[in-house]
């Protein structure tokens, strides 16, 4: 590595350049192990000059350099590194910075333990120490990503805690159309628009429905839908904002058979209860397991002033 010298001048990029001229040479001869070291040392050897941005360019684009070589783990370790000078560094949470995060994201091997790591990092970077669950533009870019991949369970977690209702509704109509039996259309959008409003997020819950139902090829455009719950949502959606707590507790009683067939909706209407219509907390938990953890993860989250915009509010909730 005697021949890889840094450029004495902050701002000189030429010998960026040049140092990664030799590197992207080295790769391209095949030389995968002694490219990635040296990548690792001139990491290190920026880091301790303090030049993030530059240490932070020269990982991002040997990541690429390796993804192009198909050297998952040689691109997935210098991706680390990115995130790497991203938190040593306190940099800003920017557009161009969370598309190149998305970017590295999408290369990675979807099946990798790897990808795990570095998700779960980026996620917590992009909340800009807020106790958020991450960006909502990084959730966005991440559940386009998965839905290409065809990963809709994952992606519809992302897109919850984005501001895309839009995009959710889409991949939605996609995924209940692939996967899904013809009885279960309105269970789809239901999930989604039960859990939106327990984020306190009225404006994609709507997005969401309304989209949903008017692109889904087996449902009948607009209301009275043929499918009860598909009604119960359209008089949820109004209810919310009107907040009549009398409004919202017919409702529930009217169409309990509907809201029988998955044992969580009603413990999302407890909760859009307290929310929206005043309803006071139960005084005990009696859930216990996966469903406690859950609800305490909902119920423990948002409890942001009420004039806060819905797109901010990016709370936990604990999905499969």
């Amino acid at each position: 590595l005697s021949n890889f010298h840094l450029p004495k001048k902050k701002k000189n990029r030429g010998g960026v350049q040049r140092v990664e001229g030799k590197l992207r040479a080295s790769v391209e001869r095949g030389d995968y192990y002694e490219a990635h070291q040296m990548y690792r040392t001139l990491f290190f050897r920026y880091m301790s000059q303090s030049k993030h941005a530059e240490a932070r360019e020269l990982m991002y684009n040997g990541a690429l350099l390796f993804f192009s070589y198909n050297q998952q783990n040689s691109a997935a370790d210098l991706s680390m590194l990115v995130l790497e000078t991203l938190e040593k560094s306190g940099a800003n949470v920017d557009d161009e910075t969370l598309e190149h995060l998305a970017k590295l994201f999408s290369l990675m091997d979807p099946n990798s333990p790897e990808r795990v790591a570095f998700v779960s990092r980026a996620i917590k970077w992009s909340s800009g120490g807020s106790g958020k669950l991450g960006h909502p533009k990084l959730h966005q870019l991440l559940a386009l990503t998965l839905w290409k991949e065809q990963n809709y369970s994952e992606s519809r977690y992302h897109f919850l805690h984005s501001s895309d209702g839009e995009g959710c509704a889409q991949m939605l109509v996609e995924y209940s159309s692939a996967r899904g039996f013809h009885g279960e259309v309105d269970m789809f959008v239901a999930q989604a628009v039960l859990q939106f409003l327990c984020l306190k997020n009225k404006t994609s819950a709507l997005v969401v429905f309304t989209t949903y139902t008017q692109k889904h090829p087996s449902i009948e455009k607009g209301h009275p839908f043929v499918q009860p719950l598909l009604n119960f949502l359209w008089f949820l959606l109004l209810a919310v904002d009107g907040g009549k707590l009398t409004v919202f507790t017919v409702l529930c009683e009217q169409y309990q058979p509907s809201l029988k067939r998955d044992p969580m909706y009603n413990e999302y209407l407890d909760r859009i209860g307290q929310l929206f219509f005043g309803v006071p907390p139960k005084q005990s938990s009696s859930y216990g397991g996966l469903l406690g953890n859950l609800l305490n993860s909902l119920m423990g989250s948002g409890e942001e002033e009420e004039g806060e915009e819905a797109q901010e509010d990016s709370s936990p909730i604990e999905l499969d």
